[in-house]
């Protein structure tokens, strides 16, 4: 019914023809210079619309431009960040493989330096060890020989007349030597006796005499040698004297026995008024010592 009504609405009789043919009511307007007003306001609507929808297309399809836009920059940005952040990292990583190579020669270096050290001082200790050895050789033939001179001593010494010779003594020395009195009774004071048979006497030898003597509280004792040649200038020409408290006799396996029969007289007058006779009579040491260069450069 309605169609009806708007198809009658649209089509109406010419007046000119008196409804002899049928026009559109546009045909009639446009043919009479009258507009259609509804028909204008229909258009303007539409052609509105379709400004307004082709400004929202350009304006959804400028938004999406400028969101490509932003996410190619963003893109391009994070792709730039992570090719510096590659590119760091790959020169961080050549600085760590540069820095591992060059602790791994410096450890190749120490570890090549610790084993020569360790090579050096395997050699050094066998060296020192062969060196050892050749030591201990010579020691023990040094003692064999200083053992052999001492027991030479003893024997010879025991058959000097007058004379009394102790047993090897462990240590602080090598002999107790006294004359004895007509029972064969030691008789004091005695003298600690120390044999030397080595190239020359030194005066640490001296030193030990003195420190053994003080330790036996013998007052008197002798560094015997073996041959004239192993006693210093100095020993020869004061093979009698004084040091530290005790009287030292500077001699030798030849000159002893007269040695003896010389210092005799001394030990008797020590013995009656005490072991400081000699102390308090510097001038009869000296005329003893003189009488020892006299008989040496008689011999």
């Amino acid at each position: 019914m309605t169609t009806e009504a708007s198809v009658e609405a649209e089509t109406i009789e010419c007046p000119l023809c008196s409804g002899a043919g049928k026009l559109k009511r546009t045909e009639v307007l446009d043919r009479l210079g009258v507009k259609d007003f509804a028909r204008v306001a229909q258009l303007s609507a539409e052609e509105a619309f379709r400004l307004l929808l082709t400004k929202h297309k350009q304006d959804e399809q400028n938004v999406w431009l400028r969101f490509e836009a932003e996410l190619a920059k963003r893109t391009s940005d994070i792709a730039q960040r992570h090719r510096d952040e590659l590119h760091a990292l790959t020169a961080r990583t050549k600085e760590l493989e540069a820095a591992a190579k060059v602790a791994e020669q410096q450890n190749a270096l120490e570890i090549q330096h610790a084993n020569r050290r360790v090579e050096d001082s395997l050699r050094e200790a066998a060296e020192l060890r062969e060196r050892n050895q050749a030591l201990e050789v010579e020691m023990s033939k040094v003692a064999r020989v200083g053992k052999r001179e001492e027991m030479d001593f003893a024997e010879e010494a025991r058959a000097w007349a007058g004379i009394c010779v102790s047993e090897k003594l462990p240590r602080n020395g090598d002999f107790i030597l006294a004359y004895r009195d007509p029972s064969g009774a030691p008789l004091e004071p005695r003298m600690l006796v120390d044999n030397k048979d080595k190239t020359v006497v030194t005066e640490s030898d001296i030193d030990k005499l003195v420190r053994d003597a003080k330790e036996r509280s013998t007052p008197v004792a002798a560094l015997v040698a073996r041959d004239e040649s192993q006693l210093r200038q100095t020993d020869r020409g004061a093979r009698w004297g004084r040091k530290d408290g005790v009287w030292i006799l500077r001699t030798t396996r030849q000159w002893l026995p007269r040695d003896l029969d010389v210092l005799r007289p001394l030990f008797d007058r020590m013995r009656v008024q005490g072991s400081d006779f000699l102390d308090k009579n510097a001038a009869l040491a000296r005329e003893v010592r003189r009488t020892f260069a006299d008989l040496d450069r008689a011999s």
